[in-house]
């Protein structure tokens, strides 16, 4: 496994791309929704998630984790690039039962805010146990479904949360401080503390 370590903070990625690109094609829904599916969480700008990928490897690579943790389906894209700039596998909570997976999985339900109600997430314990130490990687940081909620499988599991990576986090909807109760996690990038329709990223 190829590991990173701690990268002084004027080497950051130049994720310019990401805050033009969210306010360009970004757009506010009723509600509260950023709705970025144009490039993130739909149709996937592969050069700009792998820009996010190499981010966070830069960020998480000196702790050493051997997995990356996300749900499916926004998750994924960001949490795929990860895992390939930290060479580690990547896996994903599944939200349907499937007859490949073991009677003795690990489920959770968390809150959907797209969706309404509760979504179930699913992870087989094959690819998750005591010994791993994990990332957890996602789209949102936001009120709705805390960004450790793919991250709880691994209490059940016995694994390490060493912390947590969002692409886009929605400060003003109150959870802009809970990666710090777990791990040594580091917030997103593209922090939107107010949105409306014209300015679907922007600082205040």
């Amino acid at each position: 496994m190829s590991v990173q370590s701690p990268a002084p903070a004027d080497a950051s990625t130049d994720l310019a791309p990401l805050r033009d690109r969210i306010r360009r094609d970004g757009k506010v829904l009723p509600g509260g929704i950023l709705k970025v599916d144009s490039f993130i969480n739909h149709q996937v700008d592969p050069a700009l998630m792998a820009l996010v990928g190499r981010e966070f490897a830069r960020r998480f690579g000196y702790l050493r984790p051997t997995k990356v943790l996300t749900a499916e389906i926004s998750g994924i894209a960001p949490a795929l690039q990860a895992g390939v700039a930290l060479d580690v596998p990547v896996v994903f909570a599944r939200k349907t039962r499937s007859v490949t997976l073991p009677p003795d999985t690990f489920e959770r339900h968390v809150p959907s805010r797209t969706k309404g109600g509760e979504t179930l997430l699913l992870v087989s314990p094959e690819y998750l146990g005591p010994t791993d130490r994990i990332i957890v990687i996602d789209d949102f940081l936001a009120s709705a479904r805390p960004p450790e909620s793919p991250g709880r499988h691994r209490g059940q599991a016995g694994a390490t949360l060493l912390g947590i990576g969002c692409v886009v986090e929605k400060s003003f909807e109150g959870w802009s401080s809970a990666p710090h109760r777990v791990g040594r996690a580091y917030r997103a990038w593209s922090i939107s503390h107010h949105m409306d329709e014209r300015h679907p990223l922007r600082r205040r």
